[in-house]
């Protein structure tokens, strides 16, 4: 088994809201009983690069996902069977490698969190990274958690501003199945 490290806020000076541990997610329903954050030691050392350059800038990173079991891909991919914003569970979410992570930026002082022009877990084409029908203010804070993330090494996904992972993940990376996260049992007709 592939060992991961799990993610605090008293680890890691970043705050952890895990959106699929709670209806913040585009289910409406928790997909995860026990908000933990995990990711692969690869991942955990690029991140604490990215860490120390949102510090520099005075802003604070805010985790939505980070490890993600299979069978929580099957779940949401049961929900919304769309390639465009979901990895194929068949294929193997770079989530499920503990290699992704989902996250925005704060500002460190205040805890607002900066305007990306939409929200988390967003299906339109508004949330791609380049997309100009944001704001300006957005338009810029895309590039500052662009630059920040792929400064410390990560690749980014074009459709999720918020997805960052490392590069050649489902090459590189195994699958990690562990039922120690926990995934809530759904009817699965319920979810579509």
């Amino acid at each position: 088994m592939t060992s991961l490290v799990e993610i605090t806020e008293r680890s890691h000076p970043v705050k952890i809201e895990l959106h699929y541990a709670d209806e913040r997610n585009f289910t409406g329903k928790p997909i995860y009983q026990t908000p933990r954050c995990f990711l692969h030691p690869d991942a955990e050392k690029m991140l604490n690069h990215a860490i120390e350059q949102a510090d520099n800038l005075g802003l604070q990173f805010i985790i939505y996902d980070a490890y993600r079991p299979p069978k929580a891909q099957f779940v949401l991919w049961s929900h919304t069977p769309d390639p465009n914003f979901l990895a194929d569970p068949h294929r193997g979410s770079p989530h499920s490698r503990g290699v992704a992570i989902d996250l925005t930026l704060a500002d460190k002082k205040t805890g607002e969190i900066l305007d990306m022009g939409t929200p988390f877990d967003s299906f339109d084409p508004k949330s791609w990274h380049y997309n100009y029908e944001v704001s300006r203010e957005a338009q810029r804070n895309r590039l500052i958690l662009l630059g920040i993330m792929t400064n410390a090494g990560f690749d980014n996904y074009q459709h999720e501003w918020w997805h960052y992972q490392l590069f050649k993940a489902r090459e590189t990376y195994p699958l990690v199945d562990d039922e120690w996260l926990g995934v809530n049992e759904y009817d699965w007709e319920n979810l579509r």
